[in-house]
Parts: structure tokens; C-alpha cells; sequence
């Protein structure tokens, strides 16, 4: 068996969401300790919409596959649909992950719950 999906690797080695987006975007950080994999998320919402997704990444192939994957996924998504993203909608979504990598997964999760922390809090 593979070490990475066909799909993951697509990702990995042709991304299409990595970079920035300039305010007022909101820019959200989430960090494995363990591992020490860094996913900087940059989303632009238009009214209850997420419209546009960036990410930059340090860390793994994994990670920075399921950073592309997960900025693809968010676009035209509501704070209630990213309040449902399970680390096992992204396994799902780049292939399937090894036990070993699975921690990329859930660093997306963790991604898109300070994303809706940061979108609440403007929306005060």
C-alpha cells in the first residue's frame, strides 16, 4: 500500500489555495504541538459566506495537502456548515491518511474552529 493517496499527493505537489489573502480577510493559526505542523488559514467572508480560502503550511506532506484540500472545501461554506467539519471529512477528502498522519486532519479542525471563533467575533 501507498504511503499517500493518489489524490493527496495531487494536492501536495499542485496546489491551488496556498498563499495569503490581504485584510480583511481573517487570518487564523492552528499548531500541532506534537509535531510541531503549522496551518495559517486566510478566509474571505461576504455576508454568512466563505468566498475565498488560502492557507500557507509548515509541516508535512499531509498537512499541507489537507491545507489545499480544506481551503477548496470551505468556498461558499456558512459558519454552521464549518461548525460540522469532522477530521474525518478530510481524511475522506484527500484519500485517506495512515494512523501516522492523521494529526494533519485534525490540525484542518482545529483551522476552521479558530475560524469561527475570529468570525464571530467580528460579527459582534
Amino acid at each position: 500500500m501507498a504511503l499517500y493517496s493518489d489524490r493527496l499527493l495531487e494536492h501536495f505537489r499542485n496546489p491551488k489555495h496556498c498563499g495569503e489573502l490581504p485584510p480583511p480577510a481573517l487570518a487564523v493559526e492552528a499548531l500541532n504541538p506534537a509535531c510541531g505542523d503549522i496551518l495559517r488559514l486566510y478566509s474571505r467572508i461576504d455576508g454568512e459566506v466563505v468566498v475565498e480560502a488560502r492557507y500557507k503550511t509548515r509541516g508535512c506532506t499531509a498537512s499541507i495537502a489537507v491545507g489545499d484540500v480544506l481551503c477548496e472545501w470551505l468556498g461558499g461554506k456558512t459558519r454552521d456548515d464549518l461548525e460540522g467539519l469532522t477530521a474525518r471529512d478530510l481524511e475522506d477528502a484527500v484519500g485517506g491518511l495512515s494512523r501516522e498522519s492523521r494529526h494533519a486532519a485534525q490540525l484542518g479542525v482545529d483551522a476552521v474552529r479558530a475560524l469561527v471563533e475570529a468570525w464571530n467575533r467580528t460579527a459582534r
